[in-house]
Parts: C-alpha cells; structure tokens; sequence
C-alpha cells in the first residue's frame, strides 16, 4: 500500500491542523493505521493508531485529548486532527500501515508497521 501525508504547516501555539493520509494500492479497510512523529535530533515516536474499523484508538500520552485519530474507508483516509497545538509538537508526522485480519486490533510500535508514507512537517511557534 502507498502512503501519502498532507496537511502540514506553520501554525502558532494554540491553533489546530489536520494531516491526512491517502492510501492506495491496497484494500485499506485490511490495515490498521497509525501517525507518528520525529523532531529533529529525536527518535521517532508513536502518536496514535486505529484498528481497521476505526472502533478502537490509542494515543500517546503527550498527544491525548489533544489529537484525534480517525478514518474514512469509502474514502482510504486516515485523519489526525491536533488541536491545542504545542512548540512541542513541531516535528514530521508520518503515516504508517500494517495488514491485520482483526478488525479490532491497532499497533503502538513503529517496529510493527509494514507501510509508511512520506512525511509532513508541523511547525508551532510559541
């Protein structure tokens, strides 16, 4: 599957985004999603997965209650929608896919994705 992140930008401490995440290739209701992050001289870390009904979510706990995860199968489209942005949150998102049979079942290690998609930059000013 291929993976194709937009939606990022330059935006000020406090103000929201939403990256998305086009897919194709592949039947993308088949794969659990999920964003993750990596800001410069860090490693990369997990923000949030989806199951591949979109039933089930997780978040890291920096992200939570800030940043929504969310999909659209008609549309094979994995959204992360940040709000209440943070200078701490300036890094490049990247989306990653993973093949699962089980509709439920999401993935909070980069080690176990299989796809991942360029990535955006985010950039919050204080």
């Amino acid at each position: 599957v291929q993976l194709q992140a937009s939606g990022g930008g330059l935006v000020q401490a406090g103000d929201s985004l939403r990256l998305s995440c086009a897919a194709s290739g592949h039947t993308f209701s088949n794969y659990s999603l999920g964003w993750f992050r990596q800001a410069p001289g860090k490693e990369r870390e997990f923000v949030a997965t989806i199951s591949r009904s979109g039933g089930n979510t997780y978040y890291a706990q920096s992200v939570k209650g800030r940043f929504t995860i969310s999909r659209d199968n008609a549309k094979n489209t994995v959204f992360l929608q940040m709000n209440s942005l943070k200078p701490e949150d300036t890094a490049v998102y990247s989306c990653a896919a993973v093949w699962t049979y089980l509709s439920e079942r999401y993935f909070g290690s980069p080690d176990e994705y299989d796809y991942w998609g360029q990535g955006t930059l985010v950039t919050v000013s204080s």
